[in-house]
């Protein structure tokens, strides 16, 4: 399995993570503002199995992709500088739904979501603070997003972002220090040092799942972790 990771990822979780896949860290340069950078949710999006990364996705990665026989599609629009070229791969898609603000999203996404229910949120940035888990439960980390969720009956925890890092920004999401694999969601940080991190760590243990924090120290938003096999 993959584990694609923004390189800037503390190096204790950088090893952490080695424990469950290959990690490849990811880094761009001139592509887009330097505290996205190295985001894979801004260059990598999978919808209903499908993985779709950006036509401007350096070559390496691509060529990483390629040798480990990981099928992917290219998309149309390329990342660009500042928002919103930034936000078309930052998507959240599950087996039903797939929730974006759809001004932005890319039509390769639309093309592939034909047969999902569409929930158009505001915030382009969607992935970023958006983590989906089993049986239609969410935790988000922006308030338009949890209104609009909670409109459709979902279950939805929101949590203060304030606390998150992210270099060069006043802070980050939640959705961008998180991964999820089976019924394990990987953190990048400890929730102990969260202001919102008790009731994060209920939330995921009445979903009954393994909770695995990559490091001790504070959250820290690496554009999420991909997790791809």
């Amino acid at each position: 399995m993959l584990i694609i990771a923004d390189k800037r990822i503390p190096a204790a979780a950088r090893k952490k993570l080695s424990e469950y896949g290959e990690v490849v860290l990811f880094k761009t340069s001139g592509l887009t503002y330097e505290a996205i950078s190295g985001h894979p949710d801004i260059f990598f999006c999978a919808v209903n199995g499908q993985l779709i990364v950006a036509p401007n996705l350096p070559e390496n990665y691509k060529s990483i992709l390629r040798n480990h026989q990981i099928s992917c599609m290219e998309g149309e629009q390329p990342v660009g500088g500042k928002y919103p070229e930034t936000a078309a791969y930052n998507v959240v898609s599950n087996d039903k739904y797939l929730f974006h603000n759809f001004r932005y999203t890319d039509s390769k996404i639309n093309e592939l979501a034909d047969d999902l229910d569409l929930i158009h949120v505001n915030q382009g940035y969607c992935r970023c603070n958006l983590l989906p888990l089993k049986n239609d439960h969410y935790i988000t980390s922006d308030e338009g997003i949890r209104r609009v969720l909670e409109n459709y009956h979902f279950d939805v925890l929101y949590v203060d972002p304030k606390d998150i890092l992210l270099p060069g920004m006043k802070h980050g999401f939640f959705g961008g220090c998180c991964g999820v694999w089976e019924n394990k969601v990987f953190i990048l940080g400890n929730l102990n040092h969260f202001g919102d991190g008790k009731k994060v760590r209920t939330y995921l243990q009445h979903l009954h799942y393994e909770i695995i924090e990559l490091y001790d120290g504070p959250l820290f938003d690496g554009g999420s972790v991909l997790f791809i096999a």
